[in-house]
């Protein structure tokens, strides 16, 4: 599951440092009290154009014509359903959420959770992957004048500007912060017609 995972987030790297494939996204930004959070997805397609059995390279081309290859390692079990012509679509989503624990009472921790899966033997090639990290830190200071709030967590201390002086009013010392972080890459394979 995670040689499946690196493959796909290997993909998606590839794909998204390069100009190669068309690119579309959204992003989303909320908040309330003692709340915030933003999320982003991003679409992705590219062409293949070429792909060598041997060396199980795939080479991707976007509409404007740049190509990008990348190895499938032996994890990716549809390979030879792969052909030339067949549309690669990768969506990446993002979000990360911000929320006050008033008195706090939480272990200050840091977890994380990771998940995969990629399609069985004979189905059309594609995957997903995923994580979240949270982490909770304690409020260890407010300084109201310059809108930054100190947080100390399970490895480091950091100073935040709080924009919003009404969500900066919720809080205090002795509370807590909880951000959670969650990805994922979903990449499929259409065949050509």
């Amino acid at each position: 599951m995670q040689k499946s995972a690196t493959f796909i987030a290997f993909i998606f790297a590839a794909v998204l440092a390069s100009p190669v494939a068309a690119q579309t996204g959204t992003a989303v930004v909320g908040k309330g009290p003692g709340i915030a959070g933003a999320a982003q997805t991003v679409k992705l397609t590219a062409t293949i154009t070429a792909i060598d059995p041997k060396t199980r390279d795939i080479t991707l081309k976007g509409p404007q014509g740049n190509e990008v290859t990348v190895t499938a390692g032996p994890e990716v079990k549809n390979f030879a359903q792969m052909k030339v012509g067949d549309k690669v679509d990768v969506e990446y989503i993002e979000a990360l959420t911000l929320e006050l624990k008033k008195g706090g009472g939480q272990a200050v921790a840091k977890t994380e959770s990771a998940g995969a899966a990629r399609a069985a033997p004979g189905q059309a090639p594609g995957g997903i992957v995923g994580r979240q990290v949270k982490v909770v830190a304690d409020v260890v200071a407010v300084d109201k004048e310059k809108s930054m709030v100190t947080l100390k967590g399970p490895q480091r201390t950091v100073e935040l500007k709080v924009q919003d002086p009404k969500q900066l009013a919720l809080i205090a010392k002795g509370d807590q912060v909880e951000a959670t972080y969650t990805e994922a890459v979903a990449i499929g394979v259409t065949p050509s017609k």
